[in-house]
C-alpha cells in the first residue's frame, strides 16, 4: 500500500496520498486549492530505517566512536556522550540528558548524581558500579 507526497506548483502546498494498490496510483488534485494533477509533482519522502538491538550495538563498539575522544576535555566527553545517547535512545536513564549538559558546562562527575555525595560512580547509576560486584551495583 504505497505512501506518496507530492506538492501543489500552484499553491506551494505539501500532501500526502495513500493508495490501496500500486495499480490505483494516480496524480490527485491538489486538496489545498483544487489544482489540476497537472499541477502536482510528485516528492521524495523522509523514511526511517529500524534497527534490532543487534544492529545498535555493532554501532557503539565501532572504533571510530572513540576516535575524537579527548578524556581530559569535558566538552568532547559531552559531545560522545551524546552521540552513545542517540544509539540507545529510549534505553537511557530520564536524567542522561541533564548528566550531558553538566558535563558540558565543566562540572567534574562528583557533581552529578543529585544526592551530592560524589561518589566513585559520580550518581551516574541508580546503584553505583561495583567493579568487584560484577554489575552496576548489584549483589549477584
Amino acid at each position: 500500500m504505497p505512501v506518496y507526497e507530492y506538492r501543489c506548483t500552484a499553491c506551494t502546498r505539501r500532501s500526502t496520498h495513500f493508495f490501496r494498490s500500486f495499480a490505483s496510483v494516480t496524480t490527485p488534485a491538489c486538496p489545498h486549492c483544487q489544482a489540476a494533477p497537472e499541477q502536482m509533482s510528485k516528492l521524495v519522502s523522509k523514511f526511517a530505517v529500524l534497527r534490532g538491538d543487534e544492529a545498535r550495538l555493532d554501532a557503539l563498539s565501532d572504533p571510530s566512536m572513540f576516535a575524537d575522544v579527548d578524556e581530559n576535555d569535558p566538552r568532547s566527553v559531552a559531545k560522545w556522550a551524546r552521540k552513545l545517547g542517540q544509539h540507545l535512545g529510549d534505553d537511557l536513564p530520564s536524567d542522561y540528558g541533564e548528566m550531558v549538559e553538566q558535563i558540558e558546562a565543566g562540572e567534574g562527575l562528583g557533581d552529578i548524581g543529585g544526592d551530592g555525595s560524589g561518589g566513585d560512580d559520580g550518581g551516574m547509576f541508580d546503584g553505583g558500579f561495583s567493579p568487584s560486584g560484577g554489575a552496576f551495583g548489584g549483589d549477584d
